[in-house]
């Protein structure tokens, strides 16, 4: 893939997700919202060609909360920010240390409020 993608026609399972964990309570909050059926409500998801890969800066658990639901696509941005790019580079890594290729594989991957507090925001 490269920077000339179109991004409607980007399939989840062709973003490489950077977030290794996902939090239970997160996705639980984001069924009070979310309907497959109108987006409105769903803010697209930041993505960014980084080493000739498209790989998700944020969303994970909207990602996962829409393919659980049986959607393939959903609405995607480009990150425009300048976010610390080696960071990414070392998270991606290790979500695919992990198995973590896309973001349906992190719906084995999801941890109670407590875990992810202590295995992903610390």
């Amino acid at each position: 893939m490269n920077r000339k993608v179109t991004l409607e026609d980007v399939l989840l399972s062709e973003i490489q997700p950077s977030q290794f964990y996902i939090s239970d309570l997160k996705l639980k909050n984001i069924w009070g919202w979310f309907n497959k059926e109108d987006l409105s409500n769903f803010s697209p998801i930041p993505v960014k060609m980084l080493d000739d890969e498209l790989i998700m800066t944020d969303g994970h658990t909207r990602a996962v909360a829409a393919i659980l639901s049986g959607l393939s696509k959903v609405p995607l941005i480009w990150q425009e920010d300048d976010l610390d790019w080696n960071l990414y580079r070392l998270c991606v890594k290790e979500c695919k240390n992990r198995a973590v290729y896309r973001p349906g594989d992190l719906i084995k991957h999801h941890l109670s409020v407590e875990d992810y507090a202590e295995m992903w925001i610390a």
